[in-house]
Protein backbone atom coordinates (compact mmCIF):
# COMPACT_ATOMS: atom_id res chain seq x y z
CA UNK A 1 0.00 0.00 0.00
CA UNK A 2 1.31 3.43 -0.95
CA UNK A 3 2.05 6.04 1.68
CA UNK A 4 0.67 8.67 -0.67
CA UNK A 5 -2.76 10.04 0.27
CA UNK A 6 -5.83 8.73 -1.51
CA UNK A 7 -8.28 11.20 -3.12
CA UNK A 8 -10.56 10.85 -0.10
CA UNK A 9 -7.70 11.62 2.29
CA UNK A 10 -6.57 14.60 0.20
CA UNK A 11 -10.10 16.02 0.30
CA UNK A 12 -10.20 15.57 4.08
CA UNK A 13 -6.93 17.51 4.29
CA UNK A 14 -8.38 20.22 2.03
CA UNK A 15 -11.27 20.80 4.44
CA UNK A 16 -8.81 21.43 7.26
CA UNK A 17 -6.69 23.68 5.03
CA UNK A 18 -9.68 25.88 4.18
CA UNK A 19 -10.59 26.15 7.86
CA UNK A 20 -7.15 27.59 8.71
CA UNK A 21 -7.07 29.90 5.70
CA UNK A 22 -4.85 27.88 3.33
CA UNK A 23 -5.58 27.61 -0.40
CA UNK A 24 -6.63 24.48 -2.24
CA UNK A 25 -6.54 23.76 -5.96
CA UNK A 26 -9.35 22.07 -7.89
CA UNK A 27 -8.28 20.75 -11.26
CA UNK A 28 -9.85 19.28 -14.35
CA UNK A 29 -7.26 18.54 -17.00
CA UNK A 30 -5.42 21.74 -17.93
CA UNK A 31 -7.93 24.04 -16.25
CA UNK A 32 -8.10 24.69 -12.56
CA UNK A 33 -9.30 26.90 -9.76
CA UNK A 34 -7.25 28.29 -6.88
CA UNK A 35 -9.59 28.60 -3.90
CA UNK A 36 -9.61 30.36 -0.54
CA UNK A 37 -12.52 30.26 1.92
CA UNK A 38 -14.06 33.70 2.43
CA UNK A 39 -14.62 33.12 6.14
CA UNK A 40 -10.93 32.52 6.89
CA UNK A 41 -9.54 34.89 4.26
CA UNK A 42 -6.62 37.10 5.33
CA UNK A 43 -5.43 40.31 3.72
CA UNK A 44 -2.02 38.80 3.01
CA UNK A 45 -3.37 35.69 1.28
CA UNK A 46 -5.85 37.69 -0.77
CA UNK A 47 -2.99 39.91 -1.95
CA UNK A 48 -0.90 36.83 -2.81
CA UNK A 49 -3.77 35.31 -4.81
CA UNK A 50 -4.40 38.56 -6.67
CA UNK A 51 -0.72 38.82 -7.53
CA UNK A 52 -0.96 35.54 -9.46
CA UNK A 53 -3.26 37.02 -12.08
CA UNK A 54 -6.31 39.12 -12.84
CA UNK A 55 -9.88 37.97 -12.73
CA UNK A 56 -10.38 36.84 -9.13
CA UNK A 57 -14.02 36.30 -8.23
CA UNK A 58 -16.11 35.79 -5.13
CA UNK A 59 -18.55 32.89 -5.44
CA UNK A 60 -21.60 32.63 -3.19
CA UNK A 61 -24.65 30.40 -3.22
CA UNK A 62 -27.90 31.45 -4.84
CA UNK A 63 -29.46 31.50 -1.35
CA UNK A 64 -26.98 34.13 -0.16
CA UNK A 65 -27.35 36.02 -3.43
CA UNK A 66 -31.09 36.37 -2.80
CA UNK A 67 -30.33 38.39 0.32
CA UNK A 68 -27.88 40.57 -1.60
CA UNK A 69 -30.43 41.07 -4.43
CA UNK A 70 -27.99 39.70 -6.99
CA UNK A 71 -29.16 37.68 -10.03
CA UNK A 72 -27.96 34.08 -10.10
CA UNK A 73 -26.81 33.65 -13.70
CA UNK A 74 -25.22 30.30 -12.81
CA UNK A 75 -28.40 28.87 -11.29
CA UNK A 76 -27.49 27.71 -7.80
CA UNK A 77 -24.53 30.07 -7.37
CA UNK A 78 -23.26 33.52 -8.29
CA UNK A 79 -19.78 34.53 -9.38
CA UNK A 80 -19.05 38.15 -8.53
CA UNK A 81 -16.13 40.08 -9.92
CA UNK A 82 -13.74 41.04 -7.12
CA UNK A 83 -13.04 44.77 -7.51
CA UNK A 84 -9.28 45.41 -7.16
CA UNK A 85 -9.86 48.09 -4.54
CA UNK A 86 -11.82 45.74 -2.26
CA UNK A 87 -9.96 43.77 0.39
CA UNK A 88 -10.48 40.77 2.64
CA UNK A 89 -12.83 42.66 4.96
CA UNK A 90 -15.18 43.37 2.03
CA UNK A 91 -15.18 39.70 1.07
CA UNK A 92 -15.92 38.55 4.60
CA UNK A 93 -18.77 41.07 4.87
CA UNK A 94 -20.17 39.74 1.61
CA UNK A 95 -20.19 36.20 3.02
CA UNK A 96 -21.43 36.87 6.55
CA UNK A 97 -25.06 38.00 7.01
CA UNK A 98 -24.29 39.05 10.58
CA UNK A 99 -22.66 42.07 8.94
CA UNK A 100 -25.58 42.98 6.70
CA UNK A 101 -26.67 45.71 9.10
CA UNK A 102 -23.21 47.06 9.97
CA UNK A 103 -21.95 46.87 6.36
CA UNK A 104 -25.09 47.41 4.26
CA UNK A 105 -23.37 48.78 1.14
CA UNK A 106 -21.51 45.93 -0.48
CA UNK A 107 -21.48 47.02 -4.11
CA UNK A 108 -20.56 47.10 -6.80
CA UNK A 109 -21.78 43.52 -7.24
CA UNK A 110 -21.07 42.56 -10.84
CA UNK A 111 -22.26 39.05 -11.61
CA UNK A 112 -20.44 37.10 -14.30
CA UNK A 113 -22.36 35.37 -17.08
CA UNK A 114 -19.55 33.99 -19.22
CA UNK A 115 -17.36 31.00 -18.46
CA UNK A 116 -18.00 27.75 -16.63
CA UNK A 117 -18.99 27.65 -12.97
CA UNK A 118 -18.59 23.91 -12.37
CA UNK A 119 -15.37 24.17 -10.36
CA UNK A 120 -16.75 27.05 -8.30
CA UNK A 121 -19.79 24.88 -7.49
CA UNK A 122 -17.52 22.11 -6.23
CA UNK A 123 -15.53 24.60 -4.14
CA UNK A 124 -18.71 25.86 -2.48
CA UNK A 125 -19.71 22.27 -1.71
CA UNK A 126 -16.32 21.73 -0.13
CA UNK A 127 -16.70 24.78 2.14
CA UNK A 128 -20.12 23.53 3.22
CA UNK A 129 -18.67 20.14 4.08
CA UNK A 130 -16.01 21.96 6.14
CA UNK A 131 -18.85 23.74 8.02
CA UNK A 132 -17.65 27.13 6.84
CA UNK A 133 -19.80 29.86 5.37
CA UNK A 134 -20.43 28.83 1.74
CA UNK A 135 -18.45 31.58 0.05
CA UNK A 136 -15.06 31.52 -1.66
CA UNK A 137 -12.51 33.66 -3.43
CA UNK A 138 -11.27 31.92 -6.56
CA UNK A 139 -8.87 32.48 -9.42
CA UNK A 140 -8.99 30.46 -12.62
CA UNK A 141 -5.56 29.00 -13.42
CA UNK A 142 -3.84 26.84 -15.99
CA UNK A 143 -1.74 23.80 -15.08
CA UNK A 144 -3.39 23.17 -11.69
CA UNK A 145 -0.97 20.38 -10.76
CA UNK A 146 2.02 22.68 -11.17
CA UNK A 147 0.28 25.43 -9.20
CA UNK A 148 -0.54 23.05 -6.35
CA UNK A 149 3.08 21.87 -6.19
CA UNK A 150 4.42 25.41 -6.15
CA UNK A 151 2.12 26.39 -3.27
CA UNK A 152 2.31 23.13 -1.36
CA UNK A 153 -1.49 23.08 -1.68
CA UNK A 154 -3.85 20.12 -1.86
CA UNK A 155 -4.77 19.24 -5.44
CA UNK A 156 -8.32 17.93 -5.80
CA UNK A 157 -9.40 16.43 -9.09
CA UNK A 158 -12.86 17.67 -10.02
CA UNK A 159 -14.26 14.17 -10.61
CA UNK A 160 -12.95 12.94 -7.24
CA UNK A 161 -14.39 15.92 -5.39
CA UNK A 162 -17.77 15.63 -7.09
CA UNK A 163 -17.95 11.96 -6.15
CA UNK A 164 -16.87 12.64 -2.57
CA UNK A 165 -19.47 15.36 -2.03
CA UNK A 166 -22.25 13.10 -3.34
CA UNK A 167 -21.07 9.97 -1.56
CA UNK A 168 -22.14 8.64 1.79
CA UNK A 169 -18.90 7.41 3.34
CA UNK A 170 -19.34 4.08 5.12
CA UNK A 171 -19.19 4.17 8.89
CA UNK A 172 -16.73 1.97 10.72
CA UNK A 173 -17.16 0.83 14.35
CA UNK A 174 -14.29 2.11 16.51
CA UNK A 175 -15.40 1.59 20.13
CA UNK A 176 -18.27 0.28 22.25
CA UNK A 177 -18.89 -0.14 25.96
CA UNK A 178 -21.61 -0.72 28.52
CA UNK A 179 -23.17 2.54 29.76
CA UNK A 180 -25.79 2.59 32.52
CA UNK A 181 -28.02 5.65 32.06
CA UNK A 182 -30.93 7.37 33.77
CA UNK A 183 -33.21 6.03 31.04
CA UNK A 184 -32.01 2.45 31.45
CA UNK A 185 -29.25 0.73 33.38
CA UNK A 186 -28.92 -1.76 30.52
CA UNK A 187 -27.34 0.63 28.04
CA UNK A 188 -24.49 0.43 25.57
CA UNK A 189 -22.77 3.18 23.59
CA UNK A 190 -21.31 2.48 20.13
CA UNK A 191 -18.98 4.93 18.34
CA UNK A 192 -18.73 4.94 14.55
CA UNK A 193 -16.33 6.92 12.36
CA UNK A 194 -16.68 7.59 8.62
CA UNK A 195 -13.94 6.05 6.52
CA UNK A 196 -12.92 9.53 5.35
CA UNK A 197 -11.97 10.50 8.92
CA UNK A 198 -14.96 12.79 9.34
CA UNK A 199 -16.89 13.50 12.52
CA UNK A 200 -18.01 10.48 14.54
CA UNK A 201 -21.61 9.42 15.13
CA UNK A 202 -23.05 7.47 18.06
CA UNK A 203 -25.57 4.68 18.57
CA UNK A 204 -27.13 4.35 22.02
CA UNK A 205 -28.52 0.84 22.47
CA UNK A 206 -31.07 0.28 25.21
CA UNK A 207 -31.43 -3.29 26.46
CA UNK A 208 -30.89 -6.10 23.96
CA UNK A 209 -33.23 -5.39 21.04
CA UNK A 210 -34.30 -8.40 19.00
CA UNK A 211 -32.67 -8.06 15.56
CA UNK A 212 -35.52 -10.05 14.04
CA UNK A 213 -38.19 -7.51 15.02
CA UNK A 214 -38.71 -3.83 14.12
CA UNK A 215 -36.72 -1.91 16.73
CA UNK A 216 -37.94 1.31 18.30
CA UNK A 217 -35.46 3.78 16.82
CA UNK A 218 -34.83 7.49 16.82
CA UNK A 219 -32.50 9.50 14.53
CA UNK A 220 -31.51 12.45 16.69
CA UNK A 221 -29.35 15.23 15.27
CA UNK A 222 -26.89 16.69 17.78
CA UNK A 223 -28.07 19.89 19.43
CA UNK A 224 -25.56 21.25 21.93
CA UNK A 225 -27.82 24.13 22.90
CA UNK A 226 -30.88 21.95 23.47
CA UNK A 227 -29.40 18.63 24.58
CA UNK A 228 -26.74 20.05 26.91
CA UNK A 229 -27.75 23.61 27.80
CA UNK A 230 -31.49 23.02 27.94
CA UNK A 231 -32.29 25.68 25.35
CA UNK A 232 -35.96 26.67 25.22
CA UNK A 233 -35.69 27.81 21.58
CA UNK A 234 -36.16 24.29 20.15
CA UNK A 235 -37.66 20.91 21.07
CA UNK A 236 -34.44 18.89 20.71
CA UNK A 237 -33.64 18.33 24.37
CA UNK A 238 -37.17 17.21 25.29
CA UNK A 239 -37.28 14.94 22.23
CA UNK A 240 -33.99 13.32 23.21
CA UNK A 241 -35.06 12.68 26.79
CA UNK A 242 -38.57 11.53 25.80
CA UNK A 243 -37.21 9.05 23.25
CA UNK A 244 -34.69 7.56 25.69
CA UNK A 245 -37.31 7.34 28.43
CA UNK A 246 -39.72 5.47 26.16
CA UNK A 247 -37.00 3.04 25.09
CA UNK A 248 -36.14 2.52 28.75
CA UNK A 249 -39.79 1.90 29.60
CA UNK A 250 -40.07 -0.74 26.86
CA UNK A 251 -36.68 -2.21 27.72
CA UNK A 252 -35.30 -1.97 24.18
CA UNK A 253 -34.48 0.59 21.51
CA UNK A 254 -31.75 2.36 19.57
CA UNK A 255 -31.15 6.10 19.53
CA UNK A 256 -28.78 7.24 16.80
CA UNK A 257 -27.04 10.47 17.81
CA UNK A 258 -25.88 12.03 14.55
CA UNK A 259 -23.36 14.87 14.67
CA UNK A 260 -25.23 17.09 12.23
CA UNK A 261 -25.73 20.16 14.40
CA UNK A 262 -28.02 22.91 13.18
CA UNK A 263 -29.60 20.81 10.42
CA UNK A 264 -26.16 19.97 9.13
CA UNK A 265 -24.54 23.43 9.09
CA UNK A 266 -22.55 23.06 12.32
CA UNK A 267 -22.78 24.74 15.71
CA UNK A 268 -20.98 27.94 14.68
CA UNK A 269 -23.32 28.53 11.76
CA UNK A 270 -26.30 27.60 13.91
CA UNK A 271 -25.37 30.32 16.37
CA UNK A 272 -25.05 32.70 13.42
CA UNK A 273 -28.58 31.66 12.48
CA UNK A 274 -29.73 32.36 16.05
CA UNK A 275 -28.30 35.88 15.73
CA UNK A 276 -30.37 36.35 12.58
CA UNK A 277 -33.45 34.98 14.35
CA UNK A 278 -32.97 37.70 16.95
CA UNK A 279 -33.37 40.14 14.05
CA UNK A 280 -36.76 38.64 13.17
CA UNK A 281 -35.95 35.89 10.65
CA UNK A 282 -37.27 32.37 11.12
CA UNK A 283 -35.15 29.20 11.06
CA UNK A 284 -35.44 28.62 7.31
CA UNK A 285 -34.92 32.28 6.40
CA UNK A 286 -31.82 32.46 8.61
CA UNK A 287 -30.29 29.41 6.93
CA UNK A 288 -30.94 30.94 3.52
CA UNK A 289 -29.33 34.25 4.47
CA UNK A 290 -26.24 32.30 5.55
CA UNK A 291 -26.16 30.65 2.13
CA UNK A 292 -27.44 27.21 3.12
CA UNK A 293 -30.52 25.24 2.16
CA UNK A 294 -33.37 24.60 4.61
CA UNK A 295 -31.79 21.32 5.74
CA UNK A 296 -28.26 20.14 4.89
CA UNK A 297 -28.38 16.85 6.83
CA UNK A 298 -27.63 13.42 5.37
CA UNK A 299 -30.02 10.92 6.93
CA UNK A 300 -28.38 8.04 5.05
CA UNK A 301 -26.02 7.94 8.02
CA UNK A 302 -28.84 6.63 10.20
CA UNK A 303 -29.71 3.80 7.83
CA UNK A 304 -26.05 2.81 7.59
CA UNK A 305 -25.72 2.66 11.39
CA UNK A 306 -28.81 0.50 11.75
CA UNK A 307 -27.59 -1.96 9.12
CA UNK A 308 -24.17 -2.21 10.75
CA UNK A 309 -25.86 -3.00 14.07
CA UNK A 310 -27.93 -5.76 12.46
CA UNK A 311 -31.33 -4.06 12.12
CA UNK A 312 -33.40 -4.03 8.93
CA UNK A 313 -36.77 -2.81 10.26
CA UNK A 314 -37.76 -0.02 12.66
CA UNK A 315 -40.58 1.62 14.50
CA UNK A 316 -39.30 5.11 13.81
CA UNK A 317 -39.81 7.85 16.39
CA UNK A 318 -40.10 10.97 14.26
CA UNK A 319 -42.33 13.78 13.11
CA UNK A 320 -40.27 14.26 9.94
CA UNK A 321 -41.55 12.44 6.83
CA UNK A 322 -38.14 12.88 5.16
CA UNK A 323 -36.64 10.46 7.68
CA UNK A 324 -39.28 7.84 6.89
CA UNK A 325 -38.73 8.20 3.14
CA UNK A 326 -34.94 8.02 3.53
CA UNK A 327 -35.09 4.87 5.64
CA UNK A 328 -37.27 3.12 3.11
CA UNK A 329 -35.11 4.30 0.19
CA UNK A 330 -32.02 2.92 1.94
CA UNK A 331 -33.54 -0.50 2.53
CA UNK A 332 -34.74 -0.13 6.13
CA UNK A 333 -38.39 -1.09 6.50
CA UNK A 334 -40.47 1.36 8.55
CA UNK A 335 -43.12 -0.76 10.24
CA UNK A 336 -44.57 2.25 12.05
CA UNK A 337 -44.00 5.96 12.46
CA UNK A 338 -44.16 6.75 16.15
CA UNK A 339 -45.00 10.45 16.79
CA UNK A 340 -42.67 12.32 19.14
CA UNK A 341 -44.61 15.33 20.37
CA UNK A 342 -43.25 17.41 23.24
CA UNK A 343 -44.48 20.47 25.06
CA UNK A 344 -44.74 23.80 23.25
CA UNK A 345 -43.62 26.92 25.13
CA UNK A 346 -43.48 30.62 24.36
CA UNK A 347 -39.82 30.43 23.29
CA UNK A 348 -40.23 27.62 20.77
CA UNK A 349 -43.80 28.07 19.51
CA UNK A 350 -42.71 29.96 16.39
CA UNK A 351 -39.88 27.51 15.74
CA UNK A 352 -42.31 24.57 15.85
CA UNK A 353 -44.76 26.37 13.58
CA UNK A 354 -42.00 26.86 11.00
CA UNK A 355 -41.06 23.16 11.24
CA UNK A 356 -44.70 22.32 10.55
CA UNK A 357 -45.47 24.88 7.85
CA UNK A 358 -42.16 25.11 5.96
CA UNK A 359 -40.42 21.79 6.65
CA UNK A 360 -43.45 19.52 6.61
CA UNK A 361 -43.08 18.08 10.10
CA UNK A 362 -46.19 16.33 11.43
CA UNK A 363 -46.87 18.43 14.52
Amino acid sequence: MSLLPSPTETIARARSDLRVGLPVVIGEGARGLLVLAAETLSTARLAALSALGEGAVVAITQRRAETLKTPAYDGDLVRLRLPPEMGANWVRALADPARDLSDPLKGPLIGLREGAADLHRLALGLTKSAQLLPAIVALEIAEPAAMARSLGAALLLAADLAQDLALHHPLLPVAAARLPMEAAEAGRLHIFRPENGGVEHYAIEIGRPDRGLPVLARLHSACFTGDVLGSLKCDCGPQLRTALAEMGRLGAGVLLYLNQEGRGIGLTNKIRAYHLQDQGFDTVEANHRLGFEDDERDFRIGADLLKRMGFDAVRLMTNNPRKVAMMQAEGIAVAERVPLITETGRHNAHYLAVKRDKSGHML
